[in-house]
C-alpha cells in the first residue's frame, strides 16, 4: 500500500496525530491511516478497529460501487456520510488482488490531484 501511494507523482507523506501516515498530493490527502475511532468498531466485541485506511473516491457513485457489496472489504460509517471516501481495514487488504488495490490507490490520487496533474498522469499511462 505504502509503495503504491509513494509511486504516484508529487506525493508527500505527513505524520498523522499518532505518526500514522497521511499521503497527500498538492496538499490534499488521498489516503490516510486512521487512528482507532468510535465509528469503526467490531460489532461483536465493541473494540475499535486499529487498522482503518481511508481512500478518497471521485464520486458518490464510485463510493457506492465499492461499499454496496456485503462481501467487499470496503465499508463506510455514518461519520463518512456525504464524504467522498471509503474505508478498508488493513487486515482485509489481502482480500484484494494487487491490481485491485493499485486501482484504488491510483483512483484516490486522481480524485485529489489537480486537473493538470491528473490529465498528465492519465496521458502518460494511456488511460485518459
Amino acid at each position: 500500500m505504502h509503495a503504491l501511494a509513494l509511486a504516484m507523482p508529487h506525493v508527500q507523506v505527513w505524520p498523522g496525530s499518532q505518526e500514522n501516515p497521511v499521503y497527500q498530493v498538492g496538499g490534499k490527502s488521498f489516503i490516510f491511516f486512521r487512528t482507532p475511532r468510535p465509528d469503526a468498531f467490531d460489532p461483536v466485541t465493541g473494540d475499535r478497529y486499529p487498522d482503518v485506511i481511508v481512500f478518497w473516491v471521485a464520486s458518490e457513485a464510485d463510493k457506492e460501487a465499492l461499499v454496496s457489496d456485503p462481501d467487499s472489504p470496503f465499508f463506510t460509517t455514518p461519520h463518512f456520510d456525504g464524504h467522498l471516501s471509503v474505508l478498508l481495514r488493513g487486515s482485509r487488504v489481502g482480500e484484494l488482488s494487487l491490481s485491485e488495490i493499485t486501482e484504488v490507490v491510483q483512483d484516490a490520487w486522481l480524485a485529489r490531484a489537480s486537473a493538470r496533474r491528473a490529465s498528465t498522469w492519465l496521458a502518460e499511462h494511456q488511460l485518459g
